[in-house]
């Protein structure tokens, strides 16, 4: 068994650090890679093409998008899906547009990284002037560059709300409490619309749950799978592919 780590908006694989250890013990750690494509569907069409025969998969903010239509793709090869800070919902009308002209921009604009105010907002209000936080998240969109910035913010997500009954694998979902970019409204819609899925919350945290607050996300993602019999047969992912 493996378990498919899928990032979010203009995250790499450094966003899973503080929590990967832990998860190599359901077997070797694989990463998504979302930085080729200009849709939810090609991004999992290319995850899915890359990844092992079974495994485990985990789906952030954007990558929970593309992790349901994993699941729906390939419902045979995932033992089990954890969605975290993510949505069901299509973009709003607005955020399409803010988005689409992003993604239109010159490739001779020089890109940075997401700016500090935007990092601020996906972080816990608290952490807002977390410098150490805040370039963590910002060096993720340098390494990823100006081009990846463009494509994947003209990236359409679609709702799938009307298709969450397909997803049939055992599924957990979790919110952040102080999420200011993914509500727990939205958490619960995606509860109620995957049959048998559970949903927890991490209070003190913000939408970036896997930096933020990696060990209350550990604290309740690990029991889960092991609940449910992964990571029984002794791997402990001494030797992680990054």
């Amino acid at each position: 068994m493996s378990i498919l780590l899928v990032p979010g908006y203009m995250a790499d694989e450094t966003l899973w650090d503080d929590v990967r250890e832990a998860l190599g013990k359901f077997g070797p750690v694989v990463h998504a890679d979302l930085r080729h494509d200009t849709s939810i569907e090609a991004m999992a069409g290319r995850a899915l093409a890359d990844a092992p025969p079974h495994f485990i998969l985990v789906g952030f903010s954007m990558g929970g998008y593309v992790a349901r239509e994993i699941a729906r793709l390939a419902p045979e090869r995932v033992r089990a899906l954890v969605l975290i800070a993510t949505s069901t919902r299509p973009d709003t009308p607005s955020l399409r547009q803010s988005r689409g002209t992003v993604g239109k921009a010159a490739a001779s604009v020089a890109f940075s990284g997401l700016s500090k105010t935007a990092i601020a907002t996906s972080l816990h209000p608290k952490q807002a002037g977390n410098e150490a936080l805040v370039e963590r998240v910002r060096a993720m969109g340098v390494r990823l560059g100006g081009k990846v910035f463009r494509r994947q913010s003209a990236i359409v997500r679609a709702g799938d709300i009307d298709r969450l009954h397909e997803i049939r694998c055992p599924t957990l979902i979790v919110a952040a409490g102080q999420d200011r970019l993914r509500s727990r409204e939205e958490s619960e819609e995606l509860h109620a619309g995957i049959p048998g899925s559970e949903l927890a919350v991490v209070e003190d945290s913000g939408h970036m749950l896997p930096i933020e607050a990696p060990e209350a996300l550990l604290a309740i993602v690990l029991p889960w799978l092991e609940k449910r019999g992964h990571g029984d047969d002794g791997y402990q992912g001494s030797a992680l592919p990054s």
